[in-house]
């Protein structure tokens, strides 16, 4: 992957997070490529309708924000993103890691793996 396309990726994995935290579901699904996955510790979201609608209407939390601490760019060229989940209230919800794949046509994949120990204090 080109430093271009590798910049697209880190810009399409930044706008993932901002749309999201945003409610901005129209903007979500422009980065989405069209049979997207999202791996999740509790189901699995196949096609772009299938998770914007998850992410829209599905959700337990919706005022949430995703606080990214790191971003790196894997060895096949998609991105890993490092951070926390919090509530509107303040309080983290979880850490997680997200592990993007990322092509031409959008994120085309996505693993999320959480640690939901955020109550040690």
């Amino acid at each position: 992957m080109d430093s271009d396309a590798a910049a697209s990726g880190r810009g399409l994995v930044e706008t993932y997070y901002d749309a999201v935290d945003a409610g901005d579901y129209d903007r979500l699904a422009s980065v989405l490529a069209p049979d997207v996955v999202h791996d999740r510790p509790d189901r699995t979201l196949s096609g772009r309708e299938t998770f914007v609608s998850f992410m829209r209407d599905g959700r337990p939390e919706t005022e949430t924000r995703h606080e990214v601490t790191a971003t790196y760019r894997a060895d096949d060229g998609g991105r890993v993103a490092r951070g926390r989940l919090v509530g509107a209230d303040g309080g983290g919800r979880f850490d997680f890691v997200d592990v993007f794949d990322v092509g031409d046509d959008g994120i085309r994949r996505i693993e999320t793996f959480v640690r939901d120990d955020l109550r040690r204090g």
